[in-house]
C-alpha cells in the first residue's frame, strides 16, 4: 500500500491522465471535475481505504460513494489504478456495452448506489455507516461531494442526522473548486464557510489545500486523533481542471471533453512520473453480515368480525418478519405512532432509525442500508413520499431493495385535508421500473403483503389506510405479488367492479344494494396494483358482459384505473371512478361520497355501464 507522498502524487497524476483519455475517447464527460478531485481521491483510495480489490462483496471493505457522480471517469480511473479493472476498460467510458457509465450505477459491482442526481451521496453514505454500526464491522465510508451540490437541502438533512447518530465512521470530502455548470458557485472558494456549516451540524471539520498532499494526509491523521464520536468532513479548496492549463480554473469547460487535437498537449503537461506506481491492498478479513436461510413466513391471527387499520397491521407484520430475519430494519419520519412502525422500535430498538421530518434523507439512508445487505422498511404518510421522489427514482436506478409503506392515503383520511391526503402515490411508485405496488384492503392482506415485500428482491410500495376496516379474509389466505382476489361472483354478473384498499369495502356495500334490485356484480380486490393480475381481470370481464367499473381513492391519472386499462386494452368497456379534483376537509364517509367513489356512485356506474 503506497504511503509515500511521491507514490500518492504519481497516483494522482495517473488518475488525471486516465480521466482525460477516457472523456476524450468518449467525446463527452466531465474531465475538469475529475481533475479537481484527483489528489483527494488518490489519498482516499491509496492511503486511507482498506479493501480487497478482488472481492467487492467483502463486508469489511471500506466504502466510497461518488456523490458528485458526473466525475465518474475519476472513479473508473481509481478502480483501474487499484487493479479492480483493466486500464483499457476505462476507455470504454459511456459506451452502450460498458458498465462504466457517464454517472455511476450498480451495474459496476463496486458501486453501492447510483449517483449523479446531486445532493444524495451523503445520505447513502450515512446508511452505509449505520449498517457498519449494526453489524459491528469497523469499515469506514468516504463520500466525495462537490461544492455546488451542497446547495441541496438533503445534504444538510444527512449532516444533521449523521451527527445525531454519532457516525464517526463517516467521512465527507467536499471538493470546493468554486465552479458550477453555468457560473461560479454560491460560496466560491470560501472553505471556511463550508466548514462552519458542518461544525454547526456537529461535525469535526478541517480545511485543506486539496492539491497539497501533506495537508490532506495531516488532516486524516488529525481526524483519527481528535475526531471522537463525530462524523468528519474535509473541506478542500481545489481548482477545476487542475494540472492542465487549457482547463484549470476556467469557466465554460463543465461537461466538455478535451478535443482530440488538444489532448496531446494536455497530456504533455502531465507527462513526467512523480514516484513509484505500486499498489498493495490492505483488506480487512474475518467479518460477516447477518443472513437468512429458508423461506420467510409469519403467522396471521385475526378474529372473524374484527376491525383493524391496515397501517396497524403493517406494524404487526414488521415485528413478525424482523423476528425471523435479522436483516430487516425500519426507518420512519417522525410518524411512527401513526404508521405503527413504533411496534418494531419497541421490539428491536437497535434496528429502528428515527429519521425525523426529512424524507429525502430517509430514502437515501435506506438505499445505503440496502446496499450493505439490510432490508429497510420506510414508513411515513403517503403524501410525504412525494417529497422524496428523486431519491425514490434514484433508488430505482440503484436497483435497491428498499420497501416503502405510505399510510393515510386518499380522501378516506378525513378531516386533515388535502395536504395530508396521498392521492398521487400510486402513480409515483408505478412509474419506477421494476417496482411492486401493493394495496391491501384488510388486516390479513396487509400482514401478508408486508411478508411478500420482505421476500421480494427490489423496490416495493405498500399503501396503507387510516380508517379501521373489517377483516375480509381468513388467516391462511395468501396474497402473492401479481395476484388478485374475487370476493363476489355469480353466473350472471352484469359487470366486474375492480377496487383496492378502502374502495373494496365500498364495492361490497354496492353489491348488497344491487343484489336487492336483482343485479349481480363481480368484485375483484386488485391488491397487487403492479404487477396487476391482467389475466384474472380479463377473465372476470369476459364472464361479466365485458364491462368493468374501476373505483379508487386516488387521482384519476396513474393509479389503479390506468393499470386496469393497460391490462385489458380494448377487451372490455371500462368506467372509472376516481378523485377528480382537489378535495377538502371533512368526515371520511362524506368525502368518499362527495368525490365520487362511494357505494352509491358504484351502483350508479354499474347501472350506467349496463346501457353501454
Amino acid at each position: 500500500m503506497p504511503t509515500s507522498i511521491d507514490a500518492l502524487k504519481e497516483k494522482g497524476r495517473r488518475l488525471r491522465i486516465l480521466s482525460l483519455k477516457a472523456t476524450t475517447e468518449a467525446g463527452s464527460g466531465h474531465p475538469s471535475s475529475c481533475l479537481s478531485a484527483a489528489d483527494l481521491t488518490s489519498v482516499i483510495f491509496f492511503h486511507e481505504m482498506r479493501f480487497d480489490p478482488k472481492d467487492p462483496h467483502n463486508p469489511a471493505n471500506d466504502r466510497f460513494i461518488l456523490s458528485k457522480g458526473h466525475a465518474a471517469p475519476l472513479l473508473w480511473a481509481a478502480y483501474a489504478e487499484s487493479g479492480i479493472i483493466a486500464e483499457k476498460d476505462v476507455l470504454t467510458l459511456r459506451r452502450l456495452d460498458s458498465n462504466l457509465e457517464g454517472h455511476p450505477t450498480p451495474r459496476m459491482p463496486w458501486v453501492d448506489v447510483a449517483t449523479g442526481s446531486l445532493g444524495q451521496g451523503l445520505s447513502a453514505g450515512l446508511g452505509n455507516a449505520l449498517a457498519a454500526h449494526l453489524d459491528r464491522i469497523p469499515f469506514n465510508t468516504y463520500v466525495l461531494l462537490g461544492d455546488g451540490e451542497c446547495a441541496e437541502g438533503s445534504v444538510w438533512e444527512a449532516a444533521a442526522l449523521a451527527s445525531y447518530y454519532k457516525a464517526s465512521n463517516l467521512y465527507a470530502i467536499v471538493d470546493v473548486n468554486g465552479l458550477g455548470q453555468s457560473q461560479r458557485t454560491m460560496d466560491q472558494f470560501n472553505v471556511d464557510r463550508f466548514a462552519d456549516k458542518f461544525r454547526a451540524f456537529g461535525w469535526f471539520a478541517q480545511t485543506v489545500d486539496g492539491h497539497n498532499y501533506v495537508d490532506i494526509l495531516n488532516a486524516f491523521d488529525v481526524f483519527r486523533r481528535e475526531g471522537g464520536t463525530q462524523p468528519r468532513v474535509l473541506v478542500a479548496k481545489t481548482f477545476k481542471g487542475k494540472g492542465v492549463s487549457l482547463l484549470e480554473n476556467l469557466e465554460g469547460w463543465h461537461g466538455k471533453a478535451v478535443p482530440k487535437q488538444d489532448l496531446p498537449k494536455a497530456l504533455a503537461e502531465l507527462e513526467n512520473p512523480l514516484g513509484p506506481n505500486d499498489f498493495f491492498p490492505n483488506p480487512r478479513t474475518g467479518f460477516s453480515v447477518p443472513y437468512f436461510e429458508g423461506t420467510l413466513d409469519i403467522r396471521v391471527a385475526r378474529k372473524p368480525g374484527e376491525t383493524a387499520a391496515t397501517r396497524e397491521a403493517y406494524g404487526d407484520a414488521l415485528v413478525k418478519i424482523a423476528e425471523k430475519d435479522p436483516r430487516v430494519v425500519a426507518l420512519d419520519g417522525d410518524t411512527k405512532n401513526s404508521t405503527f412502525s413504533e411496534k418494531l422500535l419497541k421490539a428491536y430498538p437497535e434496528r429502528f432509525f428515527e429519521m425525523f421530518i426529512a424524507e429525502q434523507n430517509m430514502v437515501g439512508v435506506a438505499t445505503g442500508l440496502a446496499a450493505r445487505g439490510k432490508i429497510p422498511f420506510i414508513s411515513t404518510f403517503a403524501a410525504f413520499m412525494t417529497r422524496a421522489f428523486d431519491q425514490i427514482r434514484m433508488a430505482g436506478v440503484s436497483q435497491s431493495n428498499v420497501k416503502f409503506c405510505g399510510s393515510h392515503a386518499g380522501v378516506s383520511i378525513g378531516e386533515d385535508g388535502p395536504s395530508q391526503m396521498g392521492l398521487e402515490d400510486l402513480a409515483l411508485f408505478r412509474s419506477i421500473p421494476g417496482s411492486v405496488v401493493l394495496y391491501p384492503s384488510d388486516a390479513v392482506s396487509a400482514e401478508r403483503v408486508v411478508l411478500e415485500a420482505a421476500r421480494h428482491r427490489g423496490i416495493c410500495y405498500i399503501r396503507a389506510m387510516r380508517p379501521k376496516t373489517a377483516v375480509l379474509y381468513s388467516n391462511n389466505e395468501q396474497f402473492p405479488i401479481g395476484g388478485s382476489k374475487v370476493l363476489r361472483k355469480s353466473g350472471n354478473d352484469s359487470a366486474t367492479v375492480i377496487a383496492a384498499g378502502i374502495t373494496v369495502h365500498e364495492a361490497l356495500k354496492a353489491a348488497s344494494k344491487l343484489e336487492a334490485e336483482g343485479i349481480a356484480i363481480r368484485i375483484v380486490d386488485a391488491y397487487s396494483v403492479k404487477p396487476i393480475d391482467a389475466q384474472g381481470i380479463l377473465t372476470a370481464a369476459k364472464e361479466s358482459g365485458g364491462r368493468i367499473v374501476v373505483v379508487e381513492d386516488h387521482y384519476e391519472q396513474g393509479g389503479l384505473g390506468d393499470a386496469v386499462l393497460e391490462a385489458v386494452g380494448n377487451e372490455a368497456k371500462v368506467l372509472r371512478l376516481a378523485v377528480r379534483e382537489i378535495p377538502r376537509s371533512g368526515p371520511p364517509d362524506a368525502l368518499i361520497e362527495k368525490y365520487g367513489i362511494s357505494s352509491n356512485h358504484i351502483v350508479a356506474a354499474v347501472k350506467r355501464g349496463r346501457d353501454l
